[in-house]
């Protein structure tokens, strides 16, 4: 891997393009969203928002809508209640929003990038195209997927500190129903990978990759560890048919009923990055992450009826479609999850809980008791 100058640089590159590409895609997912619920209801949506320049209407396909939400965030009033922790319930909206960007700290989104002028651009000495690299994600943490899980279980600690801290009965009970529901379904998330490490045998994601790549997709070497996931990760994300901790027709607004619309802004921002998040951790671990069926590093490789035909493609090239690939797959999940939220009512959150702990997590024991069986028989062979 690069070093030196040369290292940081790409790493503040892919710093802030994963950070400001995930701030500016959670607000145009909000818009999104909109649209598709408004097709999935029949009816207009918020591609009626106009606004008159020089005699003339302009919708902009809805985009106007949202940039008019944003405009009303920043200049609404920020009011704190009187009885709340200042503190705490300032900082709430902050642990909410940072974990999920930074888990994509460990995710690669596409191959390697070996580039042949690297000693051209940046002036490096002894530059060696065969064993320097700038690898497309910021961290290669031996650790690995751990360390999402790391990161992702303090997302808890927003909702539980917002709940607490603004001095109202409705966000405490949003609060402890968020709490409960994510650390339930994260013992959950945990086990149900179990599977799939015994599988790589590895926990880093770029070699979770290769495997898929060398073998085959997770999803059909673990086809229930997939849907396990998936569904523990629609409930991380607290929204429908998971969206208890915010059950409007309940609680008012849960946990951030006291939270004016700046940081209750946060608080949705954080649930569509984790959104995007979600999406982007299942496509690595079980749809293959940035590979694109015969597509090799050095370009396509078909064969039919025993015969090879190579269409070879620069390095660059291949690049390109591995991240568009990633980006593609990532994108069809979150929409995959905004049609189950615009499709199944709200669970009751006694059921919440008895299918997290009384279904999924058998579910996810039973998961690692097969994977073990088959691969003691087909070790043995």
């Amino acid at each position: 891997m690069i070093t030196g100058a040369t290292f940081w640089i790409a790493t503040a590159i892919k710093v802030f393009a994963i950070v400001f590409g995930l701030v500016n895609l959670g607000a145009l997912l909000l818009w999104v969203e909109r649209r598709q619920s408004a097709m999935i209801q029949d009816r207009m949506g918020p591609n009626r928002a106009s606004i008159k320049l020089f005699g003339k209407e302009f919708r902009v396909a809805g985009l106007l809508h949202s940039a008019a939400d944003g405009v009303k965030m920043l200049w609404k009033e920020d009011f704190v209640p009187p009885g709340a922790d200042k503190l705490l319930y300032q900082l709430a909206p902050v642990i909410s929003l940072v974990p999920p960007l930074t888990l994509f700290a460990v995710i690669p989104f596409g191959p390697s990038i070996y580039p042949d002028n690297l000693r051209r651009v940046f002036g490096s000495e002894g530059w060696n195209a065969a064993a320097s690299y700038i690898p497309l994600h910021i961290s290669m943490a031996d650790s690995g997927i751990l360390v999402v899980f790391a990161m992702a279980s303090s997302g808890v600690l927003g909702a539980a500190l917002a709940g607490s801290s603004s001095d109202n009965k409705f966000s405490l009970l949003g609060g402890l129903r968020a709490a409960s529901q994510m650390v339930s379904y994260e013992v959950t998330m945990g086990l149900s990978l179990v599977g799939s490490f015994m599988v790589y045998q590895t926990v880093r994601l770029e070699q979770m990759i290769q495997w898929q790549v060398d073998h085959a997709w997770g999803i059909f070497v673990q086809p229930l560890a997939f849907l396990l996931f998936f569904t523990a990760a629609v409930a991380e994300t607290k929204r429908v048919p998971f969206d208890a901790p915010e059950g409007e027709s309940e609680i008012v607004a849960g946990y951030f009923t006291e939270y004016q619309p700046m940081k209750m802004g946060m608080f949705a921002l954080g649930e569509l990055v984790e959104v995007m998040t979600s999406s982007a951790l299942i496509t690595t671990i079980f749809l293959g992450g940035w590979q694109f069926p015969f597509l090799k590093l050095d370009g396509f490789h078909f064969e039919l009826f025993g015969i090879a035909k190579p269409i070879y493609m620069s390095h660059l090239a291949v690049v390109i479609i591995s991240a568009i690939t990633f980006i593609v797959k990532v994108a069809l999940l979150v929409l995959l999850q905004m049609q189950i939220r615009w499709t199944l009512p709200r669970f009751r959150y006694d059921q919440i809980m008895k299918l997290g702990w009384r279904i999924l997590l058998p579910a996810s024991l039973i998961n690692i008791m097969l994977t073990g069986i088959v691969l003691l028989f087909v070790n043995a062979r």
